[in-house]
């Protein structure tokens, strides 16, 4: 990789792909529970947000150590943008599903492949600020804290859900 816009349109092919697939890995892994901790394990908004999260967060572990070292705020500014574009996800799919006045599959398709163009649109627009790159250099330490709660969350909620819509299927 040569530049950090390399590695963040790499980035989003990896996550639209990964992504994408892991719809699916759960069924074809027999329901193993090691793999729904990754993968929706049912069809609510909640465990959909795993497929823009999980395939973010493995993609920010291939930054390589020059670019790293060029761009000390990548990789936080990656996990930021990628906790936003998980985020996105509930956004865009109640409030399409709320205007519609019912769930469309080829909308909650492409609410999938914006929410990770989105992640890497905003890191690029983080990483670029010098004021916002400077920050997030500051607070890497809780961006990396923030990661690593969604994770437990994540983990946590696949098996033992609270009991609201977030986590209904729709």
């Amino acid at each position: 990789m040569k530049t950090a816009k390399t590695y963040l349109v790499a980035g989003f092919f990896f996550t639209a792909v990964l992504g994408t697939l892991a719809h699916f890995f759960y069924e074809w892994s027999g329901e193993n529970p090691l793999a729904g901790l990754f993968t929706p394990v049912s069809e609510s908004t909640w465990e959909h947000m795993k497929l823009v999260f999980f395939p973010v967060l493995l993609w920010s572990f291939f930054l390589p150590p020059r670019l790293a070292a060029e761009h000390p705020a990548l990789r936080p500014a990656v996990l930021l943008g990628g906790i936003g574009g998980t985020f996105l996800i509930p956004v865009l799919f109640y409030t399409c599903s709320g205007i519609l006045g019912r769930t469309v599959t080829w909308v909650d398709i492409a609410i999938f492949y914006i929410s990770s163009g989105a992640v890497f649109l905003w890191t690029w627009k983080l990483h670029l600020s010098e004021t916002r790159s400077a920050v997030i250099k500051k607070r890497r330490a809780a961006v990396f804290l923030l990661t690593a709660l969604l994770v437990l969350l994540f983990f946590l909620f696949s098996f033992l859900p609270p009991d609201i819509g977030l986590f209904a299927a729709p």
